[in-house]
């Protein structure tokens, strides 16, 4: 009855009545396709954030050929990977989808995903808030076959549409003949090769449900809503959080519950922490996971200025609404660093700080059109190694500052995001930059597995993902490191991160100093001495305990 209660909330009687009975006869059906069990997160959960054809260069399909390497790689330390789209696309790398229910032919098929999910829980990208103008969607209803009618949003071009939250410095509108040879202007939020999905068409619900269920039965077990916050457009408001948007992502989960409890929404909204964290519900109905879309502009922050003040400030707010949501924490992904997320925590002036020091290491600045003629960053585009250092600093340092921010993220509450080109060391692909003339394409390098297996041997690439690997298999089999588990963030030093883990069975002291100077850290009164770095096995009996240049401690007490 909560499905159908919330359909009367979105749609008229007639037709919430009508696509109940469509949920339920798909519920059904899908129910019998689907074994789903019973699945806990636990310190064991870390995702692994890649395109599938992030690798290339032997026979096997390139889905395969990932799988491959990450058996040899990190089998055993990492048990999740997200794929970004891997459906027929047009642009933005994936995210203009033609077909949600095939498989690009130049990545694999759905029987490669059927042997990734052997082995790994994997996340899929349900990008429902639009899909691209070649799409067959479109197409028909360019052609006005009546069963595609009002699939898109049409607007009048001379309508108010000054409040529309804008995130890209392109125009909300954008023009399509229709075989009448006549002009419709089309909502497009994101480009004009990305058509935005009309939600208040009962049937492009259904539609995306039955994608949503398909992707479960393929083998999701986490699926990540891109662009959610986006779904619903109402003249005359910002189109951002409505209502609407929070309803249709709880019946998602309402239908997704009935099929196969398990699986846990991602919501991916890169917006104001505050507005973010509104995706959680009552922490129950709405997202189980949700981006910490706030830590990595404001970890790198405190990495280049060696001040985790306000870091640590942000960090003692954070709090979920129950003991079934976390947030998902990353450093870096396809996409570049936000910077909406830092509003009412940093200044402009500190944001632009960031944005200038972007630049100054090899990256590029997206700006967003702020509705009053003016632009502001919304993105920085660096991978994030290169963002935490000069770029003539030598390698020692570099991988020093980049596995420290890595450290962090992996004891916050939580379940980590690695990205594939963090791991394992990348750095600017600036010659990509040139060639599609998109900013993102900076951390969104193409590589051949030869090559990498070789260069993981030797330089910066083996520095990072030596240190990363050994700190994953230290945290996978740390109680304290749980999701779920309490975490205090403690005031020690100005240039210090201090995360306290607290289990039942155990509690870890992690430490982060971000300078480049020796500090005394007085150890807490909560831990019992001696304590032992989990990291060098090294044994600490006196305190305050000295701490090195950019060193990373995990202590333990001795028992």
């Amino acid at each position: 009855m909560a499905i159908f209660e919330r359909l009367k909330k979105l749609y008229n009687g007639k037709d919430a009545e009508v696509c109940y009975l469509k949920i339920q006869t798909l519920i059904e059906e899908y129910k019998n396709q689907i074994n789903s069990k019973k699945y806990n997160l636990s310190q064991k959960d870390i995702i692994l954030i890649t395109y599938a054809d992030m690798l290339s260069g032997d026979e096997l399909s390139k889905i395969a050929t990932l799988q491959n390497f990450l058996d040899s790689k990190i089998e055993g330390y990492i048990n999740s990977v997200h794929f970004l789209p891997f459906f027929p696309w047009t642009s933005d790398d994936g995210f203009s989808i033609v077909d949600y229910r095939a498989i690009d032919s130049d990545l694999g098929s759905w029987r490669d995903i059927k042997l990734f999910a052997k082995k790994y829980r994997l996340m899929f990208d349900a990008v429902i808030n639009h899909c691209s103008k070649s799409s067959d969607m479109f197409q028909q209803f360019l052609n006005n076959e009546q069963e595609f009618k009002n699939y898109f949003i049409e607007v009048d071009p001379d309508a108010d549409t000054s409040k529309v939250v804008r995130p890209r410095a392109l125009p909300l509108l954008t023009q399509f003949e229709d075989s009448n040879g006549l002009t419709r202007h089309i909502w497009t939020t994101f480009s004009d090769d990305q058509v935005d999905l009309n939600f208040s068409n009962y049937k492009v619900l259904l539609d995306i449900l039955d994608i949503l269920l398909l992707y479960i039965e393929k083998g999701a077990r986490l699926l990540r809503l891109d662009a959610v916050a986006f779904l619903w457009k109402i003249l005359g408001t910002s189109c951002l959080h409505l209502e609407q948007t929070h309803e249709i992502v709880k019946l998602i989960k309402e239908v997704i519950n009935e099929v196969a409890p398990e699986v846990i929404l991602v919501t991916e909204t890169n917006v104001p922490h505050q507005e973010n964290i509104s995706y959680f519900g009552n922490g129950y109905d709405e997202a189980g996971m949700v981006y910490n879309f706030t830590l990595p502009p404001l970890l790198a922050f405190s990495i280049l200025t060696k001040n985790t003040e306000v870091f640590t400030q942000w960090a003692q707010g954070l709090k979920l609404p129950s003991d079934q949501t976390c947030f998902f924490n990353f450093t870096a992904s396809h996409d570049g660093i936000g910077v909406r997320p830092l509003q009412g925590i940093l200044n402009n002036d500190e944001i632009e700080f960031l944005a200038t020091v972007a630049k100054k290491h090899g990256g590029k600045v997206s700006y967003k059109d702020n509705g009053d003629g003016t632009k502001s960053p919304y993105e920085l585009n660096c991978n994030y190694c290169d963002f935490l250092t000069d770029l003539d600093s030598d390698d020692d340092i570099r991988a020093k500052r980049m596995v420290l921010s890595q450290a962090v993220t992996l004891v916050m509450p939580g379940v980590p995001g690695i990205y594939f080109h963090s791991l394992f060391g990348s750095r600017n692909f600036n010659n990509g930059v040139k060639e599609t003339g998109r900013n993102r394409t900076i951390n969104r390098e193409k590589l051949n597995v030869d090559d990498l297996n070789a260069q993981l041997n030797t330089g910066l690439r083996k520095k990072i993902f030596t240190a990363y690997k050994k700190l994953l298999g230290i945290r996978i089999n740390e109680e304290a490191f749980n999701p779920y588990t309490p975490a205090e963030f403690l005031n020690v030093d100005k240039s210090v991160i201090a995360i306290a883990r607290h289990s039942e069975q155990s509690s870890v002291l992690c430490l982060f100093n971000v300078s480049d100077t020796q500090i005394e850290v007085i150890v807490p009164s909560a831990f019992n001495l001696p304590l032992i770095d989990l990291i060098t096995g090294k044994k600490y009996e006196l305190s305050p305990i000295i701490m090195e240049p950019l060193e990373i401690l995990w202590l333990k007490s001795v028992k």
